[in-house]
């Protein structure tokens, strides 16, 4: 396995409106936060660093092998956290930072890596992961971000609309298989810290406001983001609470640690 370096950087809000105490809520009774820093030091990463703006967040993390990073209570996104963990912590603009959300705590660790190591070998200043869409229910899903991309694996767009458009076949059926060649998003990021700098500068753009999709920024300033295939599946995040019970039931039989 080529040696890598890379942070992992887990953005962690205590106060989610669909599920008030995220990070904190348990996972066969360990906070979710720690199920997901865990997968990250399961990745190989250099530091794992929590950026919260919450106390309680930071007193559960206690004696966990990770950074702790404070931060204001005022940004608007993950990206504008990590950002000021980066001047926090004075990381060099070289050095590559893996976001991971905070409500991912069955991130698999290969895919952790896959999306740094798709950052590292290419020049791009972002890396991001997908996964083939293989039924039409998700295609048409807004909810699932689907991503087309051109021949040297870089994106060309991201929508909640089904993209490609596959005119001719869906002007016979739009049921059944997805159809060759549509792509879901998976949201994990990779970035150099200097462009997370820049990323979280760039003021918002008009395409990201229509579809509420945060990484078009990049596209739409003129900057490319790499895509590649993860090797392995990502299971659903947790945002409710049926998929905290789902995740509970998961638990079951999957190994968090």
């Amino acid at each position: 396995m080529p040696t890598l370096d890379f942070i992992v950087a887990i953005p962690a809000r205590y106060g989610a409106t669909r599920l008030p105490g995220k990070p904190l809520r348990l996972i066969a009774g360990t906070p979710m936060v720690v199920h997901v820093a865990r997968r990250a030091l399961a990745a190989g990463a250099r530091q794992v660093v929590v950026a919260t703006d919450d106390a309680r967040i930071a007193e559960a993390l206690a004696g966990e092998s990770l950074t702790l990073c404070m931060t204001r209570e005022d940004h608007a996104s993950g990206t504008d956290r990590l950002a000021e963990c980066a001047d926090q912590l004075g990381w060099a603009d070289d050095q590559i930072v893996v976001n991971l959300q905070g409500d991912e705590p069955f991130a698999p660790p290969e895919g952790i890596r896959a999306v740094a190591m798709a950052l590292a070998s290419g020049a791009a200043p972002m890396a991001t992961l997908a996964t083939p869409i293989h039924d039409s229910d998700t295609l048409f899903d807004p909810n699932a971000v689907k991503i087309v991309r051109d021949q040297a694996g870089l994106a060309l767009y991201f929508s909640r609309a089904p993209i490609p458009w596959q005119r001719d076949r869906f002007a016979r059926d739009r049921l059944g298989a997805a159809g060759e060649g549509a792509l879901r998003h998976i949201g994990i990021y990779a970035y150099r810290a200097g462009f997370l700098r820049q990323f979280a500068a760039l003021p918002p753009g008009r395409l990201e406001q229509l579809e509420a999709l945060e990484q078009l920024r990049v596209l739409e300033a003129g900057y490319r983001i790499a895509v590649g295939l993860t090797p392995v599946d990502f299971p659903p995040g947790v945002d409710t609470e049926a998929d905290l019970a789902r995740a509970q039931a998961l638990a079951q039989g999957h190994s968090l640690t």
